[in-house]
């Protein structure tokens, strides 16, 4: 069976390029948050968190208690991708490699000659080397396999900066000291199932028969699992998208009413512009708020005729909304006894927008042609350059950023808000100006030093000729001029 996949890993992506940016935070435990709040938990850990217990999904009060003294850093998604496309580049310059599966993860294809392990494993050091020559604060682990799913399982057996080769005569007894949840596609949900099947083991997991495993996942997934054990590359499955949704977490001065409020907008408008971007209609919405003591969560299901305006979709929050509004009012509910701890808005039932017949009503068709306007517009100038003024709140405080979702790099230009976008420009400025006082201080320094030897070297003689008047005369009157000052010509 030959060797098809090369998988991989960067390892604590997003903490080493914040330690990479942040010299103070090198070599200490970080983690890397998506707001600062102790309700949240940890998107990505450094090296030395993973070395305290904390790793991607800790809570940020257990991580706290585990490590005292962690380093916790907002996230900075447009900084990341900008240094995944590096990365992807540096790639490239050693092997072609297929879509990313996330920002920290990439498929690279190997044919041919390629696929002799020798080959294989010396592409993979070159891979290892290129990064190191232009990242060396980076680090990566790769996998080699018969197929995706075993090289990105490979990968991840030996961290940080592993490299694994797994060929047919090593399946599956290498892969028996692995746990269930190692496997790319076993989560909590599907290990409880496993192990109601009497699977607890991978050793188990690889002994049993295509028939068992299809009847513990419920379909034909388990086929493909059996399959993809024993080093068979299967075509990707071909999915259509079924939501779009977006949820945040909110900080200490959005927990009110119009907080929240506020930030669901926001969420709701992005959604809709990333709906109307993949060229989809939605036909239902799902509105999510959790609160602070209670476990009775706000709940709201709809369903409608396709629409993909977002003033459509903002009246039908609103008017969901109004539910709350009234329970205050009734006293059914104390937003400071009780304040709202995150939100989320999700578009259900996606059809292709080619599909549905175009829009009859004036109102909804110029509602429609307004949204593609809004979108074309913040798309150029820079996200939320125009938004609708319900949105104002949230864009206050920065809720609600750009975020990095799984198997998806964002566009920086289209998802970022003009106001991250701003600071980081300002971040940049006054980067440059201290390197431009830097070397002006360094150039005046040395303009100095030069005069102080002019002052005491010896005249030269006088030189009569060709070369005598113009180079006495130059050297006299513009020796001791100082760096920037200009001289006329004549």
């Amino acid at each position: 069976m030959t060797l098809r996949c090369l998988f991989v890993d960067f390892n604590s992506f997003f903490a080493s390029v914040e330690q990479q940016d942040r010299p103070a935070l090198r070599g200490k435990p970080v983690g890397v948050v998506p707001v600062v709040a102790a309700t949240t938990c940890c998107i990505a850990a450094s090296t030395e968190a993973k070395d305290h217990g904390i790793g991607t999904g800790t809570p940020v009060w257990e991580a706290m208690e585990k490590y005292p003294g962690i380093a916790l850093v907002e996230a900075r998604p447009a900084r990341y991708v900008e240094v995944h496309h590096r990365l992807m580049d540096a790639i490239q310059d050693c092997i072609p490699h297929g879509k990313a599966e996330s920002i920290d993860e990439v498929p690279c294809w190997l044919i041919g000659r390629e696929r002799d392990p020798a080959n294989a494993i010396a592409i993979a050091h070159r891979i290892k080397r290129r990064i190191a020559d232009e990242f060396d604060w980076i680090r990566c682990s790769i996998g080699i396999a018969p197929n995706k799913f075993l090289a990105k399982t490979a990968s991840d057996m030996r961290k940080p900066d592993g490299l694994t080769l797994l060929e047919a005569h090593d399946l599956p007894h290498k892969l028996h000291a692995l746990g269930l949840r190692d496997l790319c596609g076993i989560g909590p949900s599907m290990e409880r199932r496993l192990r109601a099947a009497g699977i607890r083991t991978v050793e188990q997991l690889c002994g049993t028969t295509r028939d068992h495993l299809r009847a513990a996942w419920g379909s034909v997934e388990g086929e493909r699992f059996w399959m993809q054990l024993r080093g068979h590359d299967l075509p990707d499955r071909v999915t259509q998208r079924g939501s779009v949704g977006h949820s945040h977490v909110l900080g200490p001065e959005l927990r009110s009413f119009e907080g929240a409020r506020s930030v669901l907008f926001k969420l709701l408008a992005k959604a809709a512009m990333r709906l109307r971007k993949d060229g989809f209609l939605a036909t239902g919405m799902a509105i999510r708020i959790r609160f602070v003591g209670l476990e009775h969560r706000f709940e709201r299901d709809l369903g409608f005729a396709p629409i993909d305006d977002t003033p459509t979709f903002l009246h039908l929050l609103g008017e969901q909304l109004r539910a709350l509004e009234q329970a205050i009012e009734r006293k059914r509910w104390h937003p400071r006894r009780h304040p709202p701890l995150s939100v989320a808005v999700t578009l259900l039932g996606l059809e292709q927008a080619g599909d549905v017949t175009a829009e009859l009503i004036e109102r909804r068709r110029r509602d429609r042609d307004m949204s593609h306007v809004v979108d074309r517009i913040n798309q150029k100038y820079g996200n939320n350059a125009i938004y609708f003024g319900a949105m104002q709140h949230a864009l206050k405080h920065d809720a609600a950023p750009m975020r990095i979702p799984f198997a998806q790099i964002p566009e920086t230009a289209r998802e970022e808000d003009i106001g991250t976008r701003d600071k980081a420009a300002d971040e940049l400025y006054l980067k440059r100006e201290r390197q431009y006082k830097a070397l002006a201080e360094t150039a005046h320094r040395e303009a100095q030093k030069r005069r102080a030897r002019q002052a005491s070297a010896p005249a030269e003689p006088f030189k009569a000729g060709a070369g005598g008047w113009a180079a006495g005369r130059g050297r006299d009157e513009t020796s001791a001029t100082e760096i920037g000052r200009t001289l006329p010509l004549f």
